[in-house]
């Protein structure tokens, strides 16, 4: 009997457990451990952010979700994972053997990079429900004392996705709330240009970016490293194409959300061999550590280098199909190892986001990821909205209810006209 130990409960580790379990049966063992005993769905953290959705309606307990699919559960957080012993030891001092490990561990948000960025500091995140309804309760100090928003992403980041939702829902709300007129908003990003994404624009997704911000009256720097930020005020540096520095700016602000740069968790970027320097998993083409060959990684914790060199650094996001297709590479790669066969799957490195602004948004289909691309589509539209809110009620379920169907390759490319893509 092959024990397969899946670390992290996301939006990458719960598909893994249910498609694991689907895969094994009842002849194998599947465990996951996560520090957390609720599920989260932080794409759904934007809306959190602005009071759309409450904690209930976006999580739910892991615990009888899994157990009814036969799937063990621990809440508890790793604190070492020693490869060579195949084990795992965990805060409680209890450890955790394993044949097969998956690491789905999500990033560790590395807001010491900017002094005085973070919910600790100056600036909110939506990168975490606990950190979602902090900036909710900054978001209603804002209905009362309007102000200067800034919005956006520092330095290394990697998830700009997020950063022009919340922008985009931001102002939607003010609008709603009749307080749009007292709030001046900028955009601040480390990206080359407005729609940039990390992924070198997706088709004229600059133009449409733009066009979306002008139409809104939300001004924009990039090529923006954030020196540091004080109480009500952002100093930044913005570069030109060759990375010098052409303007410094000191902008004053009530609220402000900025998206940090990741890093992997701290008990996998211990493990050198295992890691890049920024903690990140080094994977190969079968989604498997080249250095200990019974441990997979998929989603923001693996190492993918940018799509392009950038003169403020930016990196390359993870995106949910991108995520689903390793998922699914891995499952079968494990299975066929247990199977005395060789690893075979390879996951399909396309990037594929629906991104809500609140009454409208945007899709955008890049596949592959790095340019030159076989594909690249993009639109934009109220159904956007409205797919997106779909995406979420659906997920919620599937992962209450243990489905492993593919939701990307089964339904969402399907209703956007596109055929899968190798």
């Amino acid at each position: 009997m092959a024990h397969v130990v899946i670390l992290g409960a996301g939006t990458g580790g719960m598909p893994a457990a249910y498609e694991m379990k689907a895969e094994l049966g009842k002849k194998h063992g599947v465990t996951v451990i996560n520090a957390s005993e609720d599920f989260q769905f932080v794409p759904s953290n934007p809306w959190i952010g602005v009071g759309w959705r409450k904690r209930e309606d976006i999580s739910f307990p892991i615990e009888p979700a899994l157990k009814n699919k036969g799937i063990d559960f621990i809440a508890q957080k790793v604190t070492q994972i020693e490869p060579n012993k195949n084990r795992l030891t965990l805060a409680n001092g209890e450890s955790v053997d394993y044949d097969y490990l998956i690491i789905a561990t999500g990033p560790k948000l590395a807001f010491e990079e900017v002094e005085g960025s973070g919910p600790k500091a100056f600036t909110h995140s939506i990168c975490t429900l606990n950190h979602a309804e902090k900036a909710y309760e900054g978001y209603q100090k804002l209905l009362d004392d309007p102000g200067h928003v800034i919005i956006g992403a520092v330095q290394g980041a990697s998830c700009f996705g997020p950063a022009y939702e919340y922008a985009m829902i931001v102002e939607t709300a003010l609008r709603q709330a009749k307080r749009r007129d007292k709030v001046p908003m900028t955009f601040i990003s480390s990206e080359p240009y407005v729609g940039h994404l990390g992924l070198g624009g997706v088709g004229n997704s600059m133009g449409m970016m733009e066009a979306e911000m002008r139409e809104r009256h939300i001004k924009w720097i990039t090529n923006a490293k954030i020196l540091k930020v004080e109480e009500g005020k952002m100093f930044v540096d913005e570069h030109n194409d060759q990375a010098e520095v052409i303007k410094q700016h000191e902008v004053p602000f009530n609220y402000s959300m900025m998206l940090p740069a990741f890093k992997g968790v701290d008990a996998v970027a211990n493990l050198k061999d295992l890691c890049n320097p920024r903690g990140f998993v080094m994977v190969d083409e079968y989604q498997r550590n080249p250095t200990y060959k019974n441990i997979y990684a998929a989603g923001v914790c693996i190492a993918i280098p940018p799509v392009e060199v950038t003169p403020v650094p930016t990196g390359t996001p993870k995106t949910g199909y991108m995520i689903e297709s390793m998922v699914t590479a891995i499952v079968h790669n494990i299975a066929n190892e247990i199977n005395g066969k060789a690893p075979a799957e390879t996951g399909t490195w396309n990037a594929i986001c629906l991104a809500d602004f609140g009454d409208t948004g945007a899709a955008f289909v890049a596949m592959p990821q790095i340019p030159p691309r076989n594909l690249t589509w993009y639109k934009t539209g109220k159904w956007v909205h409205t797919a997106k809110i779909a995406f979420e009620k659906y997920f919620l379920r599937k992962m209450k209810k243990g489905t492993s169907e593919p939701i990307f390759e089964k339904y969402i490319l399907k209703a956007m006209g596109i055929e899968r893509l190798k």
